[in-house]
């Protein structure tokens, strides 16, 4: 007699993998909805956080992202390339660069904003308000015990 429960299931049927495929899915979703724009989902994300909170470090800007400060760098560097960041010196302290977003930027911005909007609504279609939040709060739930096997990991 064979189990159906997912903790008897193969590694690729457990729910991790499912969440690490739908994580991937959209991503790749992302990238083609940006990939007209010449932009892929890091630099949307970065372009369109900027733009929300205002000048930003290089270093608050990889915690936001989840990346390493030198792949933020490569990201903004991409982006200042192409006009739509640039670079200022923070008023407060000279050794640190701030990121803001050009009008070039502004508007590209409002581009993907559109996309952003018409994808997300794609993605959820068929799921309540009531199911995202659910899903929200294990995803977060998940993510704290990542953190601490982290911690543990690191203290090993």
């Amino acid at each position: 007699m064979t189990s159906n429960h997912e903790l008897d299931a193969p590694p690729w049927l457990r729910v991790e993998s499912t969440i690490m495929a739908t994580a991937r899915a959209i991503r790749q979703a992302y990238d083609k909805r940006f990939e007209e724009l010449d932009l892929n989902l890091s630099e949307a994300s970065l372009l369109a956080f900027v733009e929300e909170s205002g000048p930003l470090t290089q270093t608050r800007l990889a915690e936001r992202l989840g990346l390493g400060r030198a792949a933020t760098g490569s990201v903004i560097d991409a982006l200042e390339t192409r006009g739509v960041v640039s670079r200022e010196p923070d008023p407060d302290d000279r050794r640190v660069w701030l990121v803001t977003v050009t009008a070039a930027g502004k508007e590209l911005v409002a581009e993907v904003t559109k996309r952003d909007t018409v994808l997300r609504k794609e993605l959820r279609s068929g799921i309540s308000r009531d199911e995202r939040h659910q899903l929200a709060d294990l995803l977060v739930r998940l993510g704290h015990n990542l953190a601490a096997v982290l911690v543990a990991d690191e203290d090993q």
